[in-house]
């Protein structure tokens, strides 16, 4: 067994999924939330038949729970918090004294130019980290908080950040590069990065896999979808082009978030209305995207609103679908066409109606949904095109955590 911890740190909680790499099975995962506040809960999932992660590079879900534990008690920051976590192992399994961890991987938000592969983490690297929180001042002092506690729980064993901008290091600078001054861009670092790398990776990935195709033959485009939500343009397994920029902002409608707006807008709202720079950032990222449409960043409400014959639903859901086709088009140029289209995450496996919205369009390309393909209730990866599809189109449940398991062991073990 060669068991490999997996941290995704937040500012006030984390998740935690232990996984055996020698099967790329789960063999436990956790929740630890509310840290700081009076009372904190912390629930410990023990997989009693391991849940199969990767089937071919394919991601699977539990086959069987043996139980799921929840406590709630004072977790007063990060380090209680992994306390806790080493108490659940400890009291529900797997014991991590018979199997201990050889290594610990962390998902980092932003890596900005420096990091662009899994890196080994050192007191340099935490020194990084920290810097570049500038350009991810919700995130990465959260990342780097889960770090420090599972350095001191975790002391004897390689800790490896793994980077949601990494993937993107290959975009071209025609790619990132804004067109403002130059030397304001260089002096704070304003470029193009994306976010969501872990998942564009592990997606195309999987996807050549199940086609039984060499990666480095397919053009992709792949849509993760969900609460937030980017495309990326991948060649040959590079990014080339992807809708998130300089932060998670830019590109689709998402679920609270804008996507993107003419930068005016917000001169003349600070300028007619008042609005802050506090106020933009919080109406653009909390108030705005589904929510700001339709009320709701559940598009599961949004189509049954649609179905009660509510006109700011239907709205919603036509400007949500509009940005998706106009993205797939503009992907498919840059591309020069396309082999594989995939959807992922919440909504892009969980939504028939969106998937059929974004494509709708795109016969000209060779794009052909089969309608009982994508409607079917299957689950796991699976092909939704018809036989016929000059584009093969899919859908294929991420494992990010797999993912940065995989990356944490190439570094710790390579």
């Amino acid at each position: 067994m060669t068991p490999v911890l997996v941290i995704n740190s937040g500012s006030s909680s984390f998740k935690y999924q232990l996984l055996d790499m020698d099967t790329e099975r789960t063999l436990a995962s956790g929740l630890v939330e509310r840290i700081g506040e009076p009372i904190g809960v912390a629930r410990h999932t023990v997989y009693a038949t391991p849940a199969p992660a990767a089937t071919g590079g394919v991601a699977g879900t539990p086959t069987f729970l043996d139980a799921t534990r929840t406590r709630e008690l004072p977790i007063p920051d990060h380090t209680a918090g992994f306390e806790v976590m080493l108490d659940a192992f400890a009291s529900y399994g797997p014991s991590l004294t018979e199997t201990p961890p050889v290594a610990v991987g962390h998902r980092v938000v932003h890596g900005g130019a420096r990091f662009f592969e899994p890196t080994l983490i050192t007191p340099l690297v935490e020194i990084n980290i920290d810097e570049l929180s500038v350009l991810a001042p919700l995130h990465n002092p959260a990342n780097l908080a889960g770090i420090v506690a599972a350095r001191t729980a975790f002391p004897d064993v390689p800790h490896v950040a793994v980077f949601d901008t990494a993937f993107h290091q290959t975009l071209a600078p025609a790619a990132y590069t804004y067109a403002i001054d130059t030397e304001v861009a260089a002096a704070h670092r304003i470029r193009r990065y994306g976010f969501h790398g872990t998942s564009h990776k592990f997606v195309s990935e999987a996807a050549a896999a199940f086609l039984a195709r060499p990666l480095v033959e397919l053009k992709q485009i792949v849509f993760h979808l969900g609460n937030g939500a980017s495309v990326t343009a991948i060649d040959g397994g590079r990014s080339i082009d992807t809708s998130m920029g300089f932060t998670p902002l830019e590109g689709l409608v998402m679920g609270t978030r804008s996507g993107d707006i003419d930068p005016a807008v917000l001169f003349q709202l600070e300028r007619r209305a008042g609005m802050s720079v506090d106020d933009l950032d919080d109406l653009l990222n909390k108030r705005s995207g589904l929510l700001g449409l339709a009320g709701s960043n559940d598009l599961r409400d949004i189509r049954a609103a649609i179905g009660r014959g509510e006109p700011r639903a239907l709205l919603a859901f036509e400007v949500y679908v509009h940005r998706l086709r106009a993205y797939a088009g503009a992907y498919l140029a840059q591309l020069g066409g396309a082999d594989v289209i995939s959807f992922t995450a919440g909504v892009g496996e969980n939504a028939p109606g969106v998937r059929a919205g974004a494509l709708e369009t795109l016969g000209f390309a060779g794009v052909e949904i089969d309608h009982e393909r994508n409607e079917s209730a299957e689950r796991g990866i699976r092909v939704i095109s018809t036989d016929a599809s000059a584009v093969t189109v899919l859908v294929v449940p991420t494992d990010e955590e797999l993912e940065i398991a995989r990356q944490t062991l190439s570094v710790a073990r390579p």
